[in-house]
């Protein structure tokens, strides 16, 4: 039912033109998202996505549509090459989760390697007694760092977007050029 909710809410961004509407439906895609995460007991994930994708995201974009039209302008003939190369790439990754375990299986490789070692030895080998703190920080400690510095890099770009000085149009230059005292001989204000 999630994944029905998911496709209705995308076929509808793509096809509003009011952007409003597109950043709150967006928002709502994340929450959704993170609500099969939750699904999928990856609540690390679903925070996450919560988080960033419906707060953080939300928010810049509404930020970013104040500068901005609030509706789309759209081109008059559509290209039939990005659909195509979107159901060939769609396609491919399908066809490759036939060969996927079922969900819960427990006879799948990572219940019968990965898990069990963790489990076991997660608290000997880190000292943390938690064992999602133990995986995040340690075994994936390099993971964890580089998705830690792609967070950083994002919102440092949105912020040097957002706090850029914007360029004047004509007429706000010559009232500012008016506005500006003129200067005495020695380059001192009268």
């Amino acid at each position: 039912m999630l994944l029905g909710f998911l496709a209705v809410t995308a076929i509808a961004i793509v096809r509003l033109h009011n952007l409003f509407a597109v950043v709150m439906l967006g928002g709502i895609y994340s929450l959704i998202s993170a609500g099969i995460f939750v699904e999928l007991d990856a609540v690390d994930v679903a925070f996450t996505e919560a988080a960033v994708g419906a707060g953080i995201s939300t928010i810049v974009l509404l930020g970013t549509l104040a500068l901005t039209k609030e509706t789309e302008t759209t081109p008059k003939k559509i290209k039939p090459m990005p659909f195509l190369v979107v159901l060939v790439t769609g396609s491919a990754l399908i066809y490759g989760t036939f060969d996927m375990p079922v969900l819960g299986d427990p006879t799948a490789p990572v219940h019968q390697h990965v898990a069990p070692r963790y489990i076991e030895a997660s608290g000997r080998e880190v000292g943390v007694p938690n064992i999602v703190t133990s995986v995040l920080a340690s075994y994936r400690g390099y993971d964890t760092l580089g998705e830690v510095t792609v967070i950083f890099t994002a919102g440092i770009g949105v912020l040097m977007l957002l706090g850029g000085r914007r360029p004047r149009k004509a007429g706000e230059k010559a009232e500012a050029a008016k506005k500006k005292p003129a200067r005495g001989a020695g380059g001192k204000s009268p």
